[in-house]
């Protein structure tokens, strides 16, 4: 099981932080501003805060912590599954305060029957918890998927908003206000295309360049 937090900031949002849970096992993992390269990665472990020893297991599966030599923001962790699914891991990647999870070479084995935000895994149909409806309206779909009273919260702190309180939205992207930010922006689209430019996969490139326009931040091409 996954859970993730995220924060809003005006017309975007980001992934904060993230639990998964892997038998009666729990690993949360924080992003952090900090450029120190002595700082390792922010986590917890059974909703105890780990700051002494890397963690090596997570419900038996072994745990790889990992750091680019390029950055000091960059850290992450890799979740080997390979001993019951070869070849697969969950990645865990952290660029500032900001957190990725990748699903590597995921299987119907593995996660067929999952549910939730990522959609059905074998149609990617943003399905609701009844299993038939389709959300095509994402602020829905995101309140649908949002952590219920009887499901088990997996954080180390509890944050709102909580049920029955609904998620709270973003501005609108198109509204007056975004528009006169724009304006205002100091990076612009070439700016942030070039930056991305190294990026080979199309996706990445393009969410790349939102990234960076959105956070007025070029360093954010790191992220990737």
């Amino acid at each position: 099981e996954i859970q993730i937090r995220t924060k809003l900031v005006r017309y975007w949002s980001y992934i904060k932080s993230v639990a998964i849970r892997i038998g009666n096992d729990i690993l949360e993992v924080e992003g952090s501003s900090d450029p120190d390269p002595t700082t390792d990665l922010r986590y917890w472990y059974n909703l105890e805060y780990q700051s002494l020893s890397p963690m090596e297991t997570l419900g038996g599966f072994p745990i790889i912590m990992k750091k680019r030599e390029y950055s000091h923001y960059k850290r992450g962790l890799e979740i080997d599954l390979g001993s019951k699914f070869p070849g697969e891991k969950i990645d865990v990647s952290a660029w500032k305060e900001f957190i990725r999870v990748d699903f590597k070479n995921a299987s119907a084995d593995s996660f067929g029957n999952s549910v939730g935000l990522l959609g059905d895994f074998h149609t990617g149909k943003t399905l609701a918890r009844d299993g038939v409806t389709v959300h095509d309206d994402f602020f829905r779909f995101g309140n649908e998927w949002q952590v219920l009273p009887y499901e088990d919260m997996m954080f180390h702190i509890v944050e709102q908003p909580q049920f029955p309180k609904t998620c709270i939205e973003p501005e609108d992207p198109q509204g007056e206000r975004h528009r006169r930010r724009l304006g205002e922006s100091t990076i612009k689209q070439e700016d942030a295309e070039k930056a991305c430019a190294s990026l080979t996969d199309e996706l990445d490139r393009k969410d790349c360049v939102y990234d960076i326009l959105a956070t007025q931040d070029l360093d954010m091409a790191g992220a990737y």
